[in-house]
């Protein structure tokens, strides 16, 4: 009898797992400003980050579903796991258990942080972390002469979270997030943070707010400057704390999607980051046309004198079908003090 239920128990059971992810790769010749000369080159995740994994749910009844994620970013143009040279886990993108019913949902392990969803929603080029320019001023460090670092901290995926997000209200969800930094005592460095995501027809307002001190990658120093330009490398002074706050959104008029967005970033070392964009979406036979500018200026004691940067992508997105897009895209980029980058793309998007 005891054999007969233990073979029985997973027929009842409404299980699904899923293998998923996206192949993004794309030829270009990339100048970012600062950059001492131009690179062509095929790379990775030009529209979205390559990534693959497992997702699963398992109906427990009553309205109550168990569910995991297992995903992991993959560099499609060398083959190897991760987004960047280094020591990235192998699950990086997604590793996270939870349950989700009518009170909501709950994950533990790793999983986005406050940041990622409102901004991603707020403009015209999603997710790229090489083409979208809030995505670019927000997330993404330039190694060359600008030194320029990125203005949110964080990551916009953290490990040993427990992460609350309400039911769907009206069309206004929020999530609450927890990073913990296993530390023995007082002394542990933790993350905090909240996102409020709204949709009522084609109305889409987003907002979040966090408190950073793990992984924070400023480190910027005003006595390590670069030879005739008083810029400084991100290196000697490093930020302890940051608290970021951001307020997004989007309208569709159906000839045309607008998109707007306002973040501010504030660190202890007194260096204040404030990023502009806006951005539009136009449909165009089987696509739509992609324009976005963002606009950082930073200030403080820290960086010892004004920074500007100035971003902007224009391009065009095909869908040759629900699963498969080939895009082109050029973007300008202009940091003060340093040399224009203008880069040229086209590349093609597959989602499983």
């Amino acid at each position: 009898m005891a054999l007969g239920s233990a073979f029985a128990l997973p027929a009842m059971a409404q299980t699904s797992v899923q293998v998923t992810g996206v192949v993004d790769t794309y030829l270009g010749s990339m100048k970012q400003s600062g950059d001492a000369g131009r690179t062509s080159s095929v790379n990775g995740g030009g529209m979205t980050t390559s990534w693959f994994g497992f997702k699963g749910t398992e109906d427990l009844g009553g309205g109550l579903k168990a569910t995991f994620n297992l995903t992991s970013y993959i560099r499609s143009d060398i083959g190897a796991i991760g987004r960047f040279n280094g020591n990235e886990t192998f699950f990086s993108r997604d590793a996270n258990v939870g349950l989700r019913g009518k009170f909501g949902a709950i994950s533990l392990g790793r999983d986005l942080s406050p940041n990622f969803l409102p901004s991603v929603i707020s403009n015209p080029f999603g997710d790229s972390f090489q083409f979208s320019p809030l995505i670019l001023h927000k997330d993404v460090p330039l190694f060359n002469a600008s030194g320029w670092t990125n203005s949110v901290a964080g990551d916009t995926g953290w490990s040993n979270e427990i992460m609350y997000t309400t039911p769907d209200i009206g069309g206004l969800k929020a999530s609450i997030n927890y990073q913990f930094g296993e530390v023995a005592g007082k002394s542990g460095k933790n993350n905090v943070g909240g996102n409020l995501i709204y949709f009522n027809g084609p109305l889409a307002l987003t907002a979040y707010y966090q408190k950073v001190q793990v992984n924070n990658p400023m480190d910027l120093s005003p006595n390590n400057v670069q030879p005739a330009t008083n810029i400084p490398f991100a290196s000697g002074m490093t930020a302890a704390r940051q608290t970021a706050w951001f307020v997004g959104g989007a309208y569709d008029f159906a000839v045309a999607k607008l998109f707007a967005s306002y973040n501010q970033s504030t660190h202890d070392i007194d260096l204040k980051d404030k990023t502009f964009q806006l951005g539009t979406s136009i449909p165009l036979g089987q696509g739509a046309i992609l324009a976005s500018w963002a606009n950082t200026k930073r200030d403080g004691v820290a960086v010892g004198m004004d920074l500007k940067r100035n971003t902007a992508s224009f391009g065009y997105d095909y869908n040759l079908s629900k699963r498969t897009d080939i895009y082109s895209i050029y973007m300008y980029d202009k940091i003060t003090q340093q040399s224009a980058g203008n880069s040229f793309a086209v590349g093609i998007r597959h989602r499983f």
